[in-house]
Formats: C-alpha cells, structure tokens, sequence
C-alpha cells in the first residue's frame, strides 16, 4: 500500500525524536518532572518509544497501533508540557511563551497522527 509521503515525514520526525533521547540525554533530564522516578530509564524508554511508533507508521499491519501509541504517548508527554509552566526552574530556561505554545502543538501533533488512522 502506499502511503503518502506525510505520513513517512511524520515517521521521520518520531525516529530522530526518539534518537535524540540518546544523543542529547541530558535536554530531557532536565525537563522531567520531580515527582517521576528514575529519569534516566523514563528518557530512554520514552526514546524507544518514539522510535518503535515511528518505524510502526510505516507498515500496514503496525500502522493503526503505531497511531494510538503516539496519541497515548503524547497525552503522557502534555503532563511534562504543564509541568515545565509551573516555574523557572522547571521550564528549563525556555520562554514561557514557547512552553504555552508547546501545548497545542501537542494536540496538532495528535491529530496528525490521528488523520491517518484507517487509511
């Protein structure tokens, strides 16, 4: 079947995501929130994560579980989006406008990935 190429974009985008959390370990160490144990196993895991749904949006027979993964994933991932706005340490030095943007492109990133569910 083919798929259009957005959909291997987005596929793309999970893969060097989730690759990231390998390279530069230490930008999502310090946007974990306090209260989650065992930061360094919670990036890597969450790192495969996006690089197993990734690869999944690219096969027919994994494309819809990929789907629903990454819509979990990134619900999980808006209760780090919160935290972050919640003070000046927790957002990492990044401006709060950008952390307030951050939170809608979740939910664009969630029907992205929900548009291609039954194709």
């Amino acid at each position: 079947m083919d798929y259009p190429w957005h959909l291997y974009l987005l596929a793309f985008i999970y893969v060097l995501a989730g690759i990231m959390h390998f390279i530069v370990p230490k930008v999502y160490l310090r946007i974990m929130p306090r209260y989650l144990p065992n930061h360094k196993l919670l990036v890597s895991l969450s790192g495969v994560a996006e690089i197993l749904l990734g690869i999944g949006l690219c096969f027919p027979e994994t494309k819809n579980i990929a789907i629903i993964g990454i819509i979990l994933m990134l619900t999980v991932f808006l209760l780090v989006h919160f935290y972050m706005l919640k003070g000046e340490k927790e957002s990492a030095g990044i401006p709060k406008w950008i952390l307030i943007l951050r939170i809608p492109l979740q939910f664009v990133l969630m029907y992205w990935a929900y548009y291609y569910l039954g194709l």
